[in-house]
C-alpha cells in the first residue's frame, strides 16, 4: 500500500453501528463475555472448550514458557468428532454439512450422517494402507468434497495432514512433501478452472521423481478421460475402489491437546516455505470460537467462505471452525468470473447464502466488472459479509457494503495469518460499530499493540509493528523440523512477545489499520509470496545471473510482483523474453508468483558493499519521487531504470 493510500485510510471518519435487529439476535450482543476474555482469558477459553467433546478434560488450560505454550495440558480429543459425530445425535444428523457446486455446474450435498461415512470409510482405506498416527500425508487437490473428507479422516486417525493449494507447481509439490517427509499422496486426476482442466495428476507424477518417502498416491476421478492420465502399478490407487468395500465405522483416535493436527506451508523472507504446524485442541477451541462468534452462526446458516482449502483461510472457516458449529458449508470449485462475472452472486441466490467471506482483491475485482453483475440477483438472504487476506481499502468496502449487503448486513474485517489459526483483530457484529478499512478491535483475551523500533508502544495515531503479547489457542507452536527458525523468526525481534511482520497503526478509538507487510513478504491476491523465493526461481534459469524482486501496489491485487533481471553475457542459448521468464517462474513455483512485470536491466542499484536496493526499485514501479541515492555504488543506473521501466512496463 503506498503512502497516500494509507493517509486517505486513516482520514476515515465513517462509522457503521450495529442495528439493533442484529445486535438483538447476536450470539455475542453484550459486553459480559468481552469482559471475560480480557480479564480471565483461561477462564474464558475453558469455557469454550467445555462446548467441546472430549474423550479427557484437561488439567490445565494454558502452560507459558515463551516462545513455547501449551493449550488444555492433559485433555484428550479429536476433531473429526467434533466436527462430525458429535452432531448426529440430534437433528443436526440429517442437515446438509457440505452443499457443493462443481465449475461445469455440478451439484452434490453431504448431511452430517453423510459425512461421517465418508470420513470413517476412508480413515479405514488410509490404515489399510499403513497410515497411523504421527504418520504425515499431503493432499493436492481440487474444491471438492473429498478434499475435507480426507482431512477429517487425517484428524480421526491422528495422521498429521499438509495441503498444498492446487495451483503450486510440480516442484513445489516436492518440496513440500520433502520437507515433511509424507508416506501418503491423496490428489485427483484434475480439476475444472475457468473451463480448463487442470492436471493435478500429472504434476503428481512429476513431483514423484525426487520424493523417496511416499508410498501409495490415491487418485480422485473427478474429469474422468480427458484428463489423459496414467495410473503407476502398485502406487497409484483409485479412491472409487477402496472406498467400495471400506467399513463405515472407525474407531477415533484420542489425540493429546498438543499432538499435530497438520503442517501448512507459507512462504518465508528467507525464500524456503515455512511448515507451520497447528496442533489439536486449541486449534480447534480457537476456530470454534471465532466461527461462532465473529460470523454469529445460527442453526439455519448458510455459510460460504470462497478462499481455497490449500489457504489457511480455507482450513479454519471453511473445514474445521464451521463444521466444528454445526453449520452448512457451501464450498465452490471454480472461479468468481466463470462462466460468467455473476457466478458468486448466482450461487448466494441458489443456495440462499446467509453469511459470505472473501477477499478484498475480489471484492475491488467486482467493482471494476461493474454493478450490474449483483444487480441482477436477489442477495437478500445474506445477512453477514466478511472480508480476509488483506487491508481492505474504504471505496472497496462501501461498495460491498451498497451493492452486496444492500446496506443492511454487518462487515466483519477480519486480521489474521497462517500462523495465527484464528481470527485475532475484527469486529464482532452485534457490538463493535465498523469503520471501513479497520479491522477494529482484538477478539476477547487477544492483547495486540502497536509499537516503534524499540518494543515501546505508540501513542493513538502513530504506525509501527503489530505484535500479540500473550498467547492464544490456535497459534503456531514450531516450525516443522526448525524450531530455531520459528524462535528467531517471530519472537525474536521483540523479545517475549509475537512479532507478526506486519505494520499497522491505532486511531483514538483504539481500531487497529492494518497497513500490510514490513518483511520480504508480498500480498498478492490475499496470499503471501516470498520475494525470495521467486528471485530463487528466476536465477535457476540459466540465462539469469540476478534477479530482485519487490511488490508494487495494484488496485485490484493489492500487490504485484515485479521482477527486475540481469542476464548472463555468456549464455549461449540467445536472450529470453520478460514472458518466458514470466512462464519459468509460473513451472517452478505456480501461477500465484508469476510475475506481472520483468525488466531485463543491464544492472541493479547497488550500496558500495554490493546490497541491492529494492527500496530504490520500489520508487521505481511505484512511480515515485526517489529517495536517498547517495549509497549507491553508480546512481546512473538508477536513472537508466527508471526510463526503461516506464518503456517496458509489464
Amino acid at each position: 500500500m503506498d503512502k497516500e493510500a494509507i493517509l486517505a485510510l486513516l482520514e476515515e471518519t465513517r462509522e457503521f453501528p450495529p442495528s439493533a435487529e442484529f445486535t438483538a439476535q447476536a450470539n455475542l450482543n453484550g459486553p459480559e463475555m468481552v469482559r471475560r476474555g480480557n480479564e480471565d482469558p483461561d477462564g474464558f477459553w475453558a469455557d469454550i472448550a467445555n462446548e467441546l467433546q472430549w474423550f479427557h478434560k484437561w488439567n490445565r488450560v494454558l502452560e507459558w514458557n515463551p516462545p513455547d505454550a501449551k493449550w488444555f495440558v492433559g485433555g484428550k480429543i479429536n476433531l473429526s468428532v467434533n466436527c462430525v459425530d458429535r452432531h448426529l445425535a440430534g437433528a443436526r444428523r440429517n442437515k446438509a454439512a457440505i452443499i457443493w457446486e462443481g465449475e461445469p455446474g455440478e451439484e452434490r450435498v453431504l448431511t452430517y450422517w453423510d459425512l461421517h461415512r465418508e470420513v470413517n470409510k476412508f480413515a479405514n482405506v488410509m490404515k489399510a494402507l499403513g497410515i497411523g498416527k504421527g504418520d504425515r500425508v499431503t493432499l493436492y487437490m481440487p474444491m471438492i468434497p473429498e478434499l475435507p473428507i480426507a482431512m477429517l479422516a487425517c484428524a480421526r486417525i491422528g495422521a498429521p495432514h499438509s495441503v498444498v493449494f492446487g495451483g503450486f507447481s510440480a516442484e513445489a509439490l516436492r518440496e513440500r512433501i520433502n520437507d515433511c517427509a509424507a508416506k501418503l499422496l491423496i490428489t485427483a486426476d484434475g480439476g475444472y478452472r475457468r473451463g480448463n482442466i487442470v492436471p493435478l495428476k500429472k504434476a503428481c507424477d512429476e513431483a514423484m521423481t525426487g520424493c523417496p518417502t511416499i508410498e501409495k498416491m490415491v487418485v480422485v476421478r473427478r474429469v474422468g478421460e480427458a484428463a489423459g492420465i496414467t495410473m503407476h502399478a502398485g502406487r497409484d490407487l483409485w479412491w472409487h475402489d477402496l472406498m467400495k468395500d471400506a467399513d463405515d465405522y472407525c474407531e477415533p483416535e484420542p489425540m493429546d491437546s498438543e499432538d499435530p493436527l497438520y503442517i501448512l506451508y507459507t512462504s518465508g523472507s528467507t525464500g524456503k516455505p515455512k511448515g507451520i504446524l497447528h496442533t489439536s485442541a486449541g486449534y480447534l477451541v480457537g476456530v470454534y470460537a471465532t466461527t461462532k462468534y465473529i460470523f454469529d452462526i445460527k442453526e439455519q446458516d448458510v455459510f460460504w467462505c470462497t478462499a481455497d482449502i490449500g489457504w489457511v483461510t480455507g482450513h479454519s472457516y471453511v473445514v474445521y471452525g464451521p463444521l466444528a458449529t454445526g453449520a452448512s458449508v457451501l464450498m465452490y470449485e471454480g472461479a468468481p468470473d466463470a462462466p460468467g462475472r455473476d457466478r458468486f452472486w448466482e450461487i448466494i441466490e441458489k443456495y440462499g447464502v446467509t453469511v459470505f467471506y472473501t477477499a478484498p482483491t475480489a471484492i475491488r475485482s467486482f467493482m471494476r466488472w461493474g454493478d450490474e453483475h449483483p444487480a441482477k440477483h436477489d442477495l437478500s438472504s445474506l445477512r453477514l459479509l466478511g472480508t480476509v487476506g488483506e487491508p481492505i481499502n474504504p471505496e472497496a468496502w462501501i461498495w460491498y457494503h451498497h451493492h452486496i449487503g444492500g446496506g443492511r448486513c454487518p462487515i466483519v474485517d477480519t486480521w489474521w495469518q497462517t500462523e495465527t489459526g484464528m481470527i485475532l483483530i475484527t469486529p464482532l457484529p452485534g457490538l463493535v460499530a465498523t469503520k471501513p478499512g479497520s479491522a477494529t478491535l482484538p477478539f476477547p483475551s487477544i492483547e495486540a499493540d502497536v509499537v516503534d523500533e524499540t518494543g515501546k508502544s505508540v501513542p493513538p495515531g502513530g504506525g509501527g509493528y503489530l505484535i500479540i503479547r500473550k498467547p492464544w489457542p490456535a497459534m503456531l507452536r514450531t516450525i516443522y523440523g526448525d524450531h530455531n527458525r520459528y524462535v528467531s523468526t517471530y519472537w525474536m525481534r521483540f523479545p517475549g512477545v509475537y512479532f507478526t511482520g506486519d505494520g499497522a497503526k491505532r486511531d483514538k478509538d483504539g481500531y487497529f489499520w492494518l497497513l500490510g507487510r514490513v518483511d520480504d513478504v508480498m500480498n498478492v491476491a490475499g496470499h503471501r509470496v516470498s520475494t525470495m523465493e521467486v528471485e530463487s526461481a528466476l536465477v535457476e534459469h540459466p540465462a539469469v545471473a540476478e534477479a530482485a524482486v519487490i511488490g508494487r501496489s495494484d488496485e485490484i491485487k493489492g500487490q504485484a510482483i515485479a521482477a527486475f533481471v540481469i542476464l548472463r553475457d555468456d549464455y549461449p542459448g540467445g536472450r529470453p523474453s520478460a514472458d518466458e521468464l514470466k512462464r519459468y517462474v509460473t513451472q517452478k513455483i505456480g501461477a500465484i508468483c508469476r510475475p506481472d512485470d520483468v525488466l531485463i536491466a543491464a544492472d541493479l542499484p547497488k550500496t558500495r558493499s554490493g546490497k541491492i536496493m529494492r527500496r530504490l526499485l520500489r520508487d521505481i514501479a511505484e512511480k515515485r519521487v526517489m529517495g536517498d541515492t547517495t549509497t549507491l555504488a553508480d546512481p546512473a543506473v538508477v536513472a537508466a531504470l527508471k526510463e526503461k521501466y516506464g518503456e517496458n512496463e509489464g
